[in-house]
């Protein structure tokens, strides 16, 4: 199986099960708690990921390449998780929380990628945005 599939592939399994876990989470934990625990997992997962797997230029040079872009993921990822877990807590079903927020993210990130990044939009695409925002407005009108 080629990287192109297995990345996709994986991505969407690790989804699913990112969603499921976030939902059944204790409620009694505080949400910082929680991600401590979530994070403290994460790091060890990658440990191992780097004892099995080291990159190729050394551990070292690769930690020479990190730039303010991994600080930001990171703390865009703090948001993500914080924000799934609280809309979970208040609600929101494990069904439809994941639609909502990806398709908002879809909707925002077309034009973010046309104009940062020139990449191309289609016909195709714009009725793929259109689509997007009709189920939104569909999803929450059963609200």
């Amino acid at each position: 199986m080629s990287i192109f599939y297995f990345s996709i592939i994986l991505t969407v399994f690790s989804n699913v099960l990112y969603h499921i876990f976030l939902k059944i989470l204790p409620t009694g934990i505080h949400p910082a708690t929680s991600l401590v625990i979530l994070y403290g997992s994460a790091l060890a997962v990658c440990l191992l990921y780097l004892l099995f797997f080291p990159p190729v230029e050394g551990l070292f040079s690769s930690f020479q390449k990190i730039s303010w872009a991994n600080v930001g993921v990171g703390l865009a990822v703090v948001g993500l998780e914080l924000g799934y877990i609280l809309a979970y807590r208040s609600g929101w079903n494990v069904s439809l929380a994941g639609i909502v927020s990806a398709s908002a993210v879809a909707i925002i990130l077309l034009p973010i990628g046309f104009i940062a990044f020139r990449e191309k939009v289609s016909p195709l695409n714009l009725l793929g945005v259109a689509l997007c925002i009709a189920g939104l407005v569909l999803v929450n009108a059963g609200k």
